[in-house]
């Protein structure tokens, strides 16, 4: 899911993580690996975050799906995996 600035900047809020811009040379091989997304940077790794179906919510959601996890202490480099879908939602068009 490509979020817009709004999401990006709501998200942000919500979850440690930073989002890797849409101009960095990466999300181009990224996004041949794992579709169009935003994609974000964590202690953890790499995720997304994948729209959640809410019965009659105002608010649009989403979940943290974590993609890669860091091959190495320096964390230079990823290892992909299969996707991993996580507790954590956030709101999308909440107000920062």
């Amino acid at each position: 899911m490509k979020l817009n600035e709004a999401g990006i900047d709501s998200a942000l809020h919500q979850i440690e993580a930073q989002a890797i811009p849409e101009n960095h040379p990466a999300t181009v091989q990224l996004g041949e690996l794992f579709g169009e997304h935003t994609f974000f940077l964590d202690t953890g790794g790499l995720a997304i975050i994948e729209p959640v179906k809410t019965d009659g919510a105002a608010e649009s959601m989403g979940r943290v799906v974590k993609l890669a996890r860091w091959s190495d202490e320096s964390r230079k480099n990823l290892s992909p995996h299969e996707p991993e879908y996580t507790d954590i939602v956030v709101a999308l068009d909440r107000a920062a």
